[in-house]
């Protein structure tokens, strides 16, 4: 669901692999805007089968040795009870029993004598993301239209960002983090998210000028969730965060920088105290 990675100044891929990555693409593509466009319990039970993947494969770039068996179970549960409260019409008793289990899980690592901040930064790096696409897209009226605005941002992001760094080059953004990130493309990445952000206020009947604005903040934040998944991996030594998609890795490696601006949307929306048309209808 993000896109083009950011790695400005990588090797070319090979003809092989470039084909898998796009016979991927071509495949998941269609099922998960499918999902997205039908909402209710399909892209309910989309959300339950990828967010415990998503939790396995942030567990695995963890360094908590055989704890984090527990922290992924509980986890995964948290996300699946939230899951089966929204499906049911009652998502303040799932978002309840979630974090009963997120207690629970604390509690564990407690007794077991290893760190707390584990269990709760997994809660909040794969939960939080879960709970407000699921939030955003529950509205009638605006959801389809919010998660397909946040996709069209987050991929103009990726792909302006890729040609801006690829072409002008210049000052490194994070090296340490992140070393092919650039200023130049978070720079192109934000102006892309503005453009689509313009583009869907027209559309909309919105002030262009207020939703390119968040648009372009939100290209920053889906940024930020690129350079802090490039960080975690880094520290763990790896290249991807997993291998379940053929050609790009794993789920992290194409939805990180859509967490993070899917939480900021949703955030946003919170604010101003609306539905999902708070982040898209600007007077």
């Amino acid at each position: 669901m993000n896109g083009a990675e950011n790695n400005q100044f990588e090797a070319p891929k090979s003809n092989s692999s470039l084909g898998v990555r796009i016979a991927s693409a071509v495949v998941l593509a269609p099922v998960v805007l499918g999902l997205v466009w039908f909402g209710g319990l399909p892209f309910l039970l989309l959300l339950a089968v990828v967010g415990p993947l998503m939790v396995h494969e942030w567990a695995g770039l963890q360094t908590g040795g055989d704890s984090q068996v527990a922290n992924e179970v509980g986890i995964s549960l948290a996300i699946l009870c939230f899951l089966i409260g929204a499906a049911w019409g009652t998502p303040d008793i799932g978002i309840a029993l979630a974090m009963a289990v997120v207690g629970l899980t604390v509690s564990f690592a407690l007794w077991r004598g290893t760190p707390i901040a584990l269990p709760l930064l997994g809660a909040a790096y794969v939960g939080l993301p879960v709970l407000a696409f699921a939030w955003l897209r529950s509205d009638f009226e605006y959801g389809r239209i919010a998660l397909f605005w946040l996709l069209a941002v987050v991929w103009a992001t990726d792909i302006f960002a890729y040609f801006a760094g690829r072409g002008i080059g210049g000052p490194k953004m994070a090296p340490r983090l992140s070393p092919n990130k650039t200023w130049a493309g978070l720079a192109g990445g934000v102006a892309g998210a503005m453009l689509a952000g313009g583009l869907t206020a027209v559309w909309l009947g919105s002030t262009v000028w207020a939703l390119a604005l968040v648009s372009g903040g939100l290209a920053v934040v889906s940024q930020a969730g690129d350079v802090t998944e490039s960080a975690l991996k880094r520290r763990a030594g790896v290249k991807d965060s997993g291998a379940l998609i053929p050609g790009h890795g794993g789920i992290l490696d194409r939805v990180d920088g859509l967490m993070f601006a899917a939480v900021g949307a949703a955030l946003i929306a919170l604010v101003r105290r609306t539905g999902a048309e708070g982040v898209l209808l600007w007077p």
